[in-house]
């Protein structure tokens, strides 16, 4: 059984609050979990002590369990300090796609027509 710990949605409509849950990865979002063990409430300030509650001793048992954190709850542990987020680094992002490099051509032949016209 492959066990994760992620966030469950709740609150109602554009008022979001989440449960940090273990569950087994087949279950739903919302559906069945195994432990709560913390919450994050995005609507309050970001120094906020009540943004993210988490039961830290519970987090690393599921750790030490085999459980694996999704990456916006790894990012709660990295703050927490028990677990480290390596950097995530995507170099291919920044190049641009065909129809980019189609249309930069094209605009590049544009400018150097009328540059080679008044030569």
């Amino acid at each position: 059984m492959s066990l994760k710990i992620r966030l469950t949605r709740g609150g109602a409509k554009k008022r979001p609050y989440y449960r940090i849950v273990v569950a087994d990865a087949r279950s739903p979002r919302d559906g069945r979990f195994i432990e709560k063990i913390g919450s994050y409430d995005p609507m309050k300030a970001k120094d906020s002590p009540d943004r993210v509650v988490l039961d830290l001793e519970k987090a690393k048992e599921w750790l030490a369990k085999g459980a694996q954190p999704t990456d916006r709850v790894l990012r709660f542990l990295d703050a927490a300090g028990i677990a480290k987020r390596p950097a995530r680094n995507n170099p291919n992002k920044a190049v641009p796609g065909e129809k980019a490099k189609e249309r930069a051509e094209k605009n590049a032949a544009k400018s150097a027509a009328p540059a080679e016209a008044e030569a």
